[in-house]
Parts: C-alpha cells; structure tokens; sequence
C-alpha cells in the first residue's frame, strides 16, 4: 500500500507500507499516522510563547526597553579562574531556557521597528 502525505507545501513524502498477514491495510494505515505509544506533550510555557510571539512594537519608548532588557548575546557562559588557572567554565545557558527565541525574534522585532519604522541608529544595541 502507498501511503502519502505531505509535510511542506510543495513537497510531498511517500513510503511503502506493507500489512503483515494479520493486519489489514486500513489498520496499518492508522498505526501509520498515530502510533500507539506517541504521547501527547503538553506545553505549559506554550500560552507565554505564543503571547511572546505576538506582541507588537508599537512605540519607541517600549522597543528600546526590549532591546535594552534582553541581551544580544548570552551573558552567562563564565570561566571561574583562580591565580590564573581555569578552575571550571559555566557554559552558555541561554539555550536551555524554553522561552530563548522567542526572546530572540521579539528583540530582533524591537531593533527592526526602531531601524526601519523610527529611522533610529540601532548600533549601540549590536
């Protein structure tokens, strides 16, 4: 049995599925699509993102807060030394965080709204 679907817009995967002697092909083609033991993750942090996502720059006031609040690069990642040896280096935990480019995108919509909306010199913020 030929089972498509696509998964991109203009691309389409397709796969041969054969039914075991048992099983029927229409039985197989549900497996198929929702295994039994794929659990359904629930995202407790999934209202914030999406709020993340969608709020709007509308002033210049509040975007250069964003931009002055939310920091271009990682300022965690830290090399502990003691008499000039390394004891241990803390490594970058920005992409730990589950809220990371969400954060990211607003930041780059704050800097893009004072750039291209205000005409405003963004470089003290790169």
């Amino acid at each position: 049995m030929n089972i498509s679907y696509p998964t991109m817009p203009h691309q389409v995967l397709t796969s041969q599925v054969r039914p075991s002697e048992n099983q029927s092909s229409e039985t197989l083609a549900v497996h198929h699509f929702f295994p039994k033991k794929s659990g359904f993750r629930v995202s407790p942090l999934r209202p914030l993102k999406q709020w993340v996502e969608h709020v709007q720059i509308k002033s210049p006031r509040v975007a250069h807060l964003i931009c002055r609040v939310i920091p271009a690069q990682c300022p965690f990642a830290r090399v502990i030394q003691f008499r000039s040896r390394i004891l241990f280096q803390i490594p970058p935990l920005c992409q730990i965080n589950p809220l990371y480019e969400e954060l990211m995108g607003l930041r780059f919509r704050a800097l893009c709204y004072l750039a291209d909306e205000c005409g405003q010199d963004i470089s003290s913020y790169c």
